[in-house]
């Protein structure tokens, strides 16, 4: 934001944007170090890699681990798929010491009626688009079973910050999926200023319509917004 033309025909917007970095930047419900990863995996989600590596520099110097870091590529490869992974992964390798990796792990497998069991256990109920996967190709429904088991209950971080990660993806792409992990954040813990805090990782990448695609969930029900 330090372009000339705003400097001198935008201190709304400036002041603005200033005041949005502020949440952004320090702890408040969410740790700053955990929001530079937000923001970053943000970013990549936009197609805007120089910022993420910005971020994820930030991050690294507010004490983000590696393995912590590591959570945002699970995420991506599983909701953005090969190309946004690689491309964090590499900016990882940048920012962190490479010289000892983990060792490669044996891959699960899911038992019959694993997958549903879990899906109706997040969701309530077997939502439709997967109920067709698991009509039309029950091993890809499978694969889906896995990769969201990554993405919530095996990732490096706690499953609060794992689902917040999440929303912040789908809140700078503007996804309706965001209402899900909305619910999932709260029945993982979450409070709605921490919520309101991950959602706002987003603005740096994708502008305050991030907001705007969730914001109006966190309101009362009575007013339209996601039950408790």
């Amino acid at each position: 934001m330090d372009d000339p033309l705003l400097r001198g025909h935008a201190p709304y917007t400036l002041a603005g944007y200033a005041a949005f970095r502020a949440v952004v930047d320090t702890d408040g419900a969410v740790p700053a170090k955990y929001k530079a990863l937000f923001a970053a995996v943000a970013a990549i989600d936009r197609h805007q890699p120089d910022l993420a590596q910005r971020e994820m520099g930030r991050g690294v110097d507010l004490g983000l681990t590696r393995t912590e870091a590591t959570a945002g590529l699970i995420v991506l490869a599983s909701l953005r798929g090969e190309g946004a992974a690689g491309t964090f992964s590499a900016i990882l390798a940048e920012c962190f010491d490479t010289v000892s990796l983990p060792e490669p792990q044996p891959l699960p497998t899911a038992a019959a009626g694993e997958a549903v069991d879990n899906f109706t256990a997040y969701f309530g109920t077997v939502p439709t688009p997967l109920a067709q996967l698991l009509r039309l190709s029950p091993a890809a429904a499978d694969g889906y079973y896995l990769m969201r088991r990554g993405s919530i209950d095996a990732n490096p971080l706690s499953p609060k910050y794992g689902e917040l990660l999440l929303l912040a993806i789908l809140a700078a792409g503007y996804s309706p999926m965001a209402a899900t992990h909305v619910r999932g954040a709260r029945n993982a813990g979450a409070s709605d200023e921490e919520i309101a805090e991950a959602v706002l990782c987003a603005v740096p990448s994708a502008g305050i319509a991030a907001w705007m695609a969730v914001g109006a969930m966190l309101a009362p029900p009575e007013e339209g917004g996601i039950p408790r």
